[in-house]
Formats: C-alpha cells, structure tokens, sequence
C-alpha cells in the first residue's frame, strides 16, 4: 500500500490541470509541465501550495486566487481576531447587511443542527468561554465548573435563538455568541477547490486540516488518507480510501482544558460537558463543509443516532475509535 497522508498542523494543496498527473506534495514535478509552489501562512498555519499546470502564469494567477480566497473567508469567520464578521456579530449581537458567504456558512450550521438533532450548535461558545475562565483559575476544581454554572451558560446556548437573514444576523438571548471553528474549514476547503476547479484542475488534493480531493491517485487508485491514533498522534491508526470526497476528524486530543485531559473542547449542546464516547471521529463525505459538520456532531452522538443521520443522507462513512478499537459506520440509504 502506498504511504497514506495524514491531517496535518500545516495546509497543502497539491493540484493538476486537466491531462497533467498529479505529484505528490514531496514528488518531483513531471517534465511536461510547469510546478508551481508558494509557501506562506495561512488560516494561522504554515502553508504549502502545489500547482501543476501547462501554463506557469496560469499556476500562478490560481494559487493567488486560492491565497486571496483563504484570507477573505479567514477575515469573515475568525473567531480569533477583534475585525471579523464573527467577532462583531459576537460584540454587537447583531450584523447588519452580513456578506453572502457568512450568511451562507451560517444557513449550513443550521442545516447540520436540525439534521443531528442540536448535536452540532455553533451557538456553544459560551461553553468555552465558561471552561476556560474556569481552569484560568488557580486551584480550579478539576472535575470543572458547577452545575449551576454549566446551567446559566446553557441558557444562552440554541441555534434556535439565532436569526438568519440575507439583511441580519441577530441573536435573541443576551450573552449568546457563536463559534465557527467546527465548520468554517471545512467550507473554506470547499470554496478553494471550486476555486481550482473552475480554473481547469481536474484532479486535487486540499488538506485545511480537513481534507478534501478531486479525482483519484495518479496511479489511478484511490488517494489513501490516513487516521491519527489518539494515543500516538505520530502514528497512523487507519486508512481510507477516498475519491472525489472529503474527510474530517474531531477528537477530544485536539484541545484539553485540565492538565489531566479529561475536558476537551467538543462540547455536548444538551449537556454543557465534555464528550467522552469516543477517542476520536472521523467522517467521509462528499464535501468538506459535511464532514466537518458532522464529525463534530457525531462526537456527542450515540451509534444509533450516527446510523440514522447516514441513513437519512444516504451518503457517507464515520470511523468511531475507541479504546477497544474502530467501528465504521456506513450509510445504507
């Protein structure tokens, strides 16, 4: 089996125009054409872009396509910087006149929480907000806030208290504010290969930590994307082949808040805790913006609820990994 790639602290994007072959992020560029590569930072990641193309201006004038793109979403749905759309939404309570891409990524979170239920619910920030004040506090208690603290912040949690219109996004509770981080780059990753695409790449892979690819291997194959143990982040626990789709992980190894790492930050919306089923999620969809979605969601699901939601879809795979190994779930729709 060919060296599988894995999610990745850094972004790549190694694409092909239309009769090319793909190399792989660390291959040699085949001789008929130009490569292109830019290097650089982007969604606060170190970035590396490949492109392989008849035409070097053309390469060119698509990475920087890819580039603006990146910044232009990253400066819309950043939760970490005070002039986003999302940081004045946060602020204010309301946007007024909200760009188009906001208003759509926002009409995609509620479709994702109405199809599981409320498990995914970007209105969860005020439980991060609440775990981190806590555990900024010397001799915090380590089993976390109290009940009655989880209980007020749930009070401002509901994707059902946010409207969404093409003229305003507003919230009805005082207190609320959204997160975008369990599905922005998934949406983000999606734009960028429309973008490539339109401009004649055929074949793509685009890993924004979550992964997404056009086509199949060169060697015709499909790509074979690999799962992170969460024991051993430098291992490989699993394959997945993947063509012409995407795929996602969410684990409670990607943030703790308590030296103990028993508090992650995937929050449960009906409980205000911590998920805890499994080590990790991992969901293949068509689209990034769906994998990302719903590997956050799936984390605070039960199996059965999981089952469902790819029954209903009709569509799709999840990796549930646990201490006592992986279970794969597919879509029988």
């Amino acid at each position: 089996m060919a060296e599988a790639f894995s999610r990745r602290r850094f972004i790549g994007i190694s694409a092909a125009a239309a009769g090319l072959g793909l190399v792989r992020l660390a291959d040699v560029a085949e001789a008929q054409a130009e490569l292109v590569t830019w290097r650089g930072i982007a969604l606060g990641a170190v970035a590396t872009l490949h492109i392989h193309h008849h035409d070097r201006v053309a390469a060119e004038r698509l990475i920087a396509r890819a580039i603006a793109e990146v910044r232009q979403l990253e400066g819309l749905f950043s939760l970490y910087r005070d002039d986003t759309c999302l940081a004045t939404l946060n602020r204010c309570r309301a946007l007024v006149a909200p760009p188009e891409e906001f208003v759509q990524l926002l009409e995609d979170c509620m479709y994702y929480a109405r199809l599981t239920g409320g498990a995914f619910d970007p209105t969860v920030q005020p439980l991060w907000t609440l775990y981190a004040g806590h555990f900024s506090q010397p001799g915090a208690d380590p089993a976390g806030p109290s009940d009655r603290a989880v209980a007020e912040a749930l009070s401002r949690v509901g994707h059902q208290h946010l409207v969404i219109s093409r003229d305003r996004i507003a919230f009805l509770r005082r207190g609320m504010s959204l997160t975008l981080n369990g599905i922005a780059q998934g949406f983000i990753t999606d734009r960028v290969v429309a973008l490539l695409k339109a401009g004649g790449i055929d074949t793509t892979l685009v890993d924004m930590g979550e992964t997404r690819v056009l086509g199949s291997h060169p060697s015709g194959r499909p790509w074979q994307a690999g799962i992170t143990d969460p024991e051993q982040p430098d291992r490989i626990a699993a394959t997945v082949p993947l063509r012409n789709q995407a795929l996602a992980t969410s684990g409670a190894y990607g943030f703790r808040f308590d030296p103990a790492g028993r508090i992650n930050h995937l929050f449960d919306p009906k409980t205000g805790r911590s998920a805890s089923r499994y080590a990790s999620v991992t969901v293949v969809m068509p689209t990034a913006t769906a994998a990302d979605a719903l590997s956050t969601a799936f984390s605070v699901m039960t199996v059965d609820e999981i089952e469902r939601t790819l029954e209903s879809l009709g569509s799709g795979f999840a990796y549930l990994m646990t201490r006592e190994g992986t279970r794969v779930i597919a879509a029988r729709g």
